[in-house]
């Protein structure tokens, strides 16, 4: 075999799989590197989440309140009513 002129004895031509390593490589490192934002971002959704339930929960209570408010009052008036027909 003969070897060419253009090229030393003994160099390395870049491989494919090589140059697909050194990506894959820094692809790993990059994603690496964005773990923490994506854990801080997922940790963040997870708190708004839990917020809204709060706030969910808390209206409930609060409409359960006021339901139970207005049948004491209806049934104030209905006994109102009552007394004064009655009468």
């Amino acid at each position: 075999m003969t070897s060419s002129t253009s090229e030393p004895s003994g160099s390395a031509t870049p491989d494919v799989i090589t140059i697909g390593a050194n990506a894959s490589r820094q692809n790993r490192t990059r994603e690496m590197q964005l773990i923490p934002e994506a854990m801080a971002r997922a940790h963040m959704h997870e708190r708004l989440r839990e917020a809204d339930a709060e706030r969910q929960a808390v209206r409930l209570v609060a409409a359960r309140r006021m339901q139970r408010r207005a049948e004491r009052v209806s049934m104030r008036a209905r006994r109102a009513l009552a007394m004064a027909v009655m009468h």
